[in-house]
């Protein structure tokens, strides 16, 4: 009876809001995939000015820009990625090229064939990132079965001599926390860093600085949630690894959708142009939004046996003023030894398991990014998973 009376009360800590029609008893919530369709309701507001209307006699080249090295990049995605970085001061876009891909997923393998074919060697280039690490990039390095570069796991107990690249996600995912190389071996010409700024955007973590490296990758599905135009870019140091990326692009797809960069040349237009606005800065809501999220999440797990990693304040050059991180994946643990995926499985929870990403069972990945109602169910079954605890003692 004790325990009944204490987890009632839990319950009522839990602050769930809007949830609509989703079935408690027999829907399952899919919170592996980081799907960004929390920012549906942001772009509805925003009506027509994103809408771009294009004729059947539109876009029907190969080519964008023939005097351009990748030359199916649109000219007008090329300035307003600039322009977009140049607002929210998270990247450096002089002196680089910028290679547009179908989502920094396949740009982060066109990168890696670039750096293991220029490396020359005989055997295949070790490929590392430092766990827990995002679990895509295993799958990337050994589907293919390259004989140029291979998989080589955890940047931690990298020690081999000879080229390697090391994927360097900042904000991390999984964990959300800020990375730097791993690998230290700055005065070797055979270590290659990819730094993959998908989440160093100001709604998800403070900008602290202009980063400024020689392969830096962006995906326009994390910034606006337009995950379903399937576009990315890489900006680009040296215009050999430029060159063999575009290379890599043009025998994998021949080019990217221009109907794609069209769309997304205009929302990101539209983006920077709200960076100024105290009603409609996109970077404002979605952080309020991500706040929000957290903040409720974590009043569930402090009242349980799960844990969430704590991030430092920093000071963000884009809001002029100290903030906290909000990652658009909670890194979710327990304190018990038990397999977490599968308890959330039983709960019809989806997660990604910590062993994908070269951890542990005790960790899952979920994704912070769901719609609104599909957010409060999970944070609904996450409690009922500790009141069942309480009521089994």
């Amino acid at each position: 009876t004790k325990h009944k009376s204490k987890t009632k009360k839990k319950k009522t800590m839990v602050k769930v809001e809007n949830t609509k029609s989703i079935a408690m008893s027999d829907s399952i919530i899919n919170l592996d995939h980081g799907d960004p369709t929390a920012y549906e309701e942001y772009w509805r507001k925003i009506g027509d000015r994103c809408t771009v209307t294009i004729r059947g006699c539109d876009l029907m080249s190969y080519f964008s820009d023939v005097n351009n090295l990748c030359w199916f990049l649109e000219p007008e995605l090329a300035e307003a990625i600039k322009e977009l970085h140049g607002a929210v001061g998270n990247a450096a876009t002089e002196d680089r090229y910028i290679v547009v891909g179908t989502g920094s997923t396949q740009l982060c393998q066109a990168a890696v064939h670039a750096l293991s074919l220029l490396a020359g060697g005989t055997e295949p280039v070790s490929v590392v990132a430092a766990a827990p690490y995002y679990s895509t990039y295993v799958e990337e390095t050994t589907y293919v079965r390259s004989g140029m570069y291979k998989w080589d796991g955890d940047a931690w107990r990298f020690d081999k001599k000879g080229p390697f690249i090391e994927l360097v996600t900042s904000p991390n995912n999984p964990d959300g926390t800020i990375r730097e190389t791993v690998v230290n071996r700055p005065d070797d010409e055979e270590a290659k860093v990819i730094h993959d700024f998908a989440y160093y955007w100001p709604h998800y973590t403070p900008i602290t600085h202009c980063q400024d490296h020689d392969i830096m990758l962006f995906t326009f599905s994390k910034i606006t949630g337009h995950a379903g135009s399937r576009i990315g870019w890489a900006l680009v140091k040296d215009k050999e690894v430029a060159k063999k990326m575009v290379e890599y692009i043009i025998v994998n797809s021949i080019g990217v959708s221009k109907e794609s960069q069209v769309r997304s040349a205009k929302i990101l237009k539209v983006l920077k142009e709200t960076c100024t606005s105290e009603t409609e800065n996109f970077f404002e809501y979605g952080r309020e939004m991500m706040k929000n999220r957290w903040e409720r999440l974590r009043e569930v797990v402090k009242e349980s046996d799960f844990t969430l990693p704590k991030y430092p304040e920093g000071y963000c050059n884009f809001f002029g003023k100290t903030l906290e991180s909000y990652p658009a994946f909670a890194w979710l643990g327990t304190k018990e030894e038990t397999d977490l995926v599968n308890d959330l499985r039983r709960q019809k929870v989806m997660s990604r398991a910590g062993e994908r990403c070269g951890s542990d069972k005790k960790h899952v990945r979920v994704s912070m990014l769901s719609r609104e109602d599909v957010f409060n169910v999970f944070l609904e079954r996450l409690a009922n998973m500790k009141l069942i605890k309480s009521i089994d003692l």
